[in-house]
């Protein structure tokens, strides 16, 4: 069973993710006014995953038998209308996501819940994988630069990425 502290702790997580969701909804009406439509769907999509990171864990506690405590969303600080910034706040917020899913592991092994452990697993993975992403992202875009046929190029391949996006959410929720 999982203890009041570590329920507490998961509820603080399920709002950090869905602030995640509304800072990625913000970056993807941003883009959609800079007429980046791969840009904008990319980020739209990351919206999507982080609903589900949220419900994943909301749906962990309601098996744990713990209550669910959901709090009021903050709103996302603006970012600069500029493609290279928002990827660069996207990476780094996704770190400070890392940090706060190693500190939900570290507790669930000071606590020895070995369950909690496990299910967190998934999202350390899950954060691997999307720093990397970004990362790689970023890298493009300082060496080729985010103007012209460059941003076209990135603009398409992150319309790609977000088809892809939507089909593992799509295939994760059935």
């Amino acid at each position: 069973m999982i203890s009041e502290e570590m329920a507490s702790r998961i509820n603080a997580q399920i709002n950090r993710e869905m602030y995640s969701a509304n800072f990625y909804l913000s970056l993807s009406a941003q883009a959609e006014t800079m007429n980046l439509k791969g840009v904008a769907a990319w980020f739209f999509a990351k919206q999507g995953e982080e609903m589900t990171h949220a419900m994943k864990m909301y749906r962990y506690l309601i098996d744990q038998d713990a209550a669910v405590e959901l709090s009021e969303v903050a709103a996302p600080e603006a970012v600069e209308p500029s493609v290279i910034e928002m990827f660069e706040r996207t990476l780094k917020h996704e770190r400070s996501v890392t940090a706060c899913i190693n500190d939900l592991v570290d507790h669930a092994l000071s606590e020895k819940d070995h369950a909690t452990n496990i299910f967190l697993q998934w999202f350390v993975t899950e954060q691997i994988e999307e720093e990397a992403t970004v990362n790689d992202i970023l890298g493009r875009m300082r060496l080729f630069g985010d103007q012209g046929q460059s941003l076209l190029l990135i603009d398409n391949e992150l319309a790609a990425l977000a088809r892809k996006i939507g089909q593992t959410a799509d295939t994760a929720a059935a």
